[in-house]
């Protein structure tokens, strides 16, 4: 036996180890399902090869030693195709369970998968504030959680300040109803400054329009004035009791639209260069069972944590129904750096051997073809294959593993005949 036949005979022996019984069992179920009388006129065998050991052959049917007949090996297997090609009968492809899909024109995204928690927008929260000394005298809204409506009235206060700064206006009003009349510019002009300017004041400490209107028609200084709240939303902290001083520090009100909330997520390092502003992102809560929420990321953090070495990114997601509550845990999933247009695949159709990928492509009924490819993004279950398959060839995505056994025992066996021919 010269060193030629020797490599081939190793290489054989070697695809023989990878495929052993997926190759086994197609050769018999193919020899099952074949019409001995059409098999033994249409083709003739060049050798028969040892089911357990490629390296055995025989050029008469045998047996070996544990009673397994010999494989056949006839001159087209796998001549119709390049190296590997495999063909199946349609009773064994029912059986193995061959299913196909199509390559196809769509969009992958890289898929970045982490945990998230839903916090307050804070374009969104209202932190209400005296704008003046007084005291506390009717609290309308008392209670956290209560959903207001904005221009709401939350509570009523006596401040001396307001009281004053409503007499002003009052005697402002009086002297240019008194001064309205004289002949010089100046004075009538005056009249109407006073009363503009006080006006602005009983505006600038939250007084708000109805009781100024009420002020201006009964002429009459009120003791409480009302505090609105200044935006809707929910009453997320009550800072005052009924009676209580208060000043321009006291936070009376926390209030926070909910309708939209940010959702805080941890990225790491690696994962950096693939996200960006704009990516769209899909949430999945707990309390929230029926499916993902939509959402978009809005900001990336210019500096990492030093604990955890992650960057912080902010999402922000619709919550008009109210649904998620600040603190939530959520789970995130942010397609990052679409990719349009691309020729993709269901990903299980990828074999992946350590130094390449390939698919198996049907080339007509029964008939699957190696095809080495160029893979790139994976996302929502599909892969990107940058070469090596064309839009609308049919790929192979079940029982792969097993045609592909038995695809390396035919190449094997074919560059056998070949180092024999030589």
């Amino acid at each position: 036996m010269n060193s030629k036949n020797s490599v081939w005979i190793t290489v054989a022996i070697g695809a023989l180890s990878i495929g052993l019984f997926g190759g086994y069992w197609f050769a018999n179920s193919q020899v099952e399902n074949a019409d001995p009388e059409t098999a033994s006129t249409e083709r003739e065998p060049l050798f028969y090869r040892n089911p357990m050991n490629a390296e055995i052959t025989s050029p008469v049917p045998a047996k070996d030693h544990m009673g397994m007949d010999y494989v056949p090996v006839y001159a087209d297997d796998g001549s119709s195709g390049p190296a590997g090609t495999v063909s199946i009968d349609p009773v064994t492809t029912q059986n193995i369970g061959v299913r196909t899909a199509l390559a196809q024109i769509s969009t992958i995204a890289r898929e970045i998968n982490t945990v998230g928690r839903v916090d307050y927008d804070e374009q969104r929260i209202v932190r209400l504030h005296p704008k003046t000394q007084g005291w506390v005298e009717e609290l309308r809204i008392g209670t956290t959680g209560e959903a207001i409506v904005s221009d709401e009235i939350l509570l009523s206060i006596y401040s001396p300040q307001l009281v004053s700064t409503q007499q002003e206006y009052l005697l402002a009003l009086n002297s240019f109803k008194t001064l309205s009349e004289s002949p010089f510019e100046d004075v009538r002009q005056g009249a109407a400054d006073l009363v503009e300017t006080s006006l602005e004041r009983l505006r600038n400490l939250d007084v708000p329009e109805h009781q100024i209107e009420m002020l201006k028609d009964k002429r009459e200084v009120m003791k409480h004035l009302h505090i609105h709240s200044p935006a809707p939303g929910i009453v997320v902290n009550v800072g005052v009791r009924d009676g209580q001083y208060v000043t321009p520090q006291t936070e009376m009100y926390m209030i926070a639209d909910l309708s939209r909330v940010w959702v805080i997520v941890d990225i790491f390092e690696e994962e950096l260069p693939w996200v960006k502003v704009g990516d769209r992102a899909e949430m999945r809560v707990a309390a929230v069972p029926g499916g993902a929420i939509s959402g978009e990321l809005t900001y990336i953090n210019p500096y990492a944590e030093k604990m955890t070495r992650t960057i912080k990114a902010r999402l922000e997601f619709d919550n008009s129904e109210l649904l998620l509550k600040p603190d939530m845990f959520a789970d995130v999933s942010i397609q990052a750096s679409p990719r349009e247009n691309v020729v993709s695949v269901p990903s299980e159709a990828i074999i992946r051997s350590g130094l390449k990928e390939q698919v198996f492509v049907v080339r007509e009924p029964g008939k699957f073809e190696p095809r080495i490819v160029e893979v790139g993004l994976s996302g929502g279950g599909s892969t990107e294959v940058r070469s090596g398959l064309r839009e609308g060839e049919e790929v192979v995505v079940s029982a792969q593993f097993l045609i592909d056994s038995e695809s390396k025992l035919r190449e094997a066996a074919a560059k056998m005949l070949e180092s024999r021919d030589d």
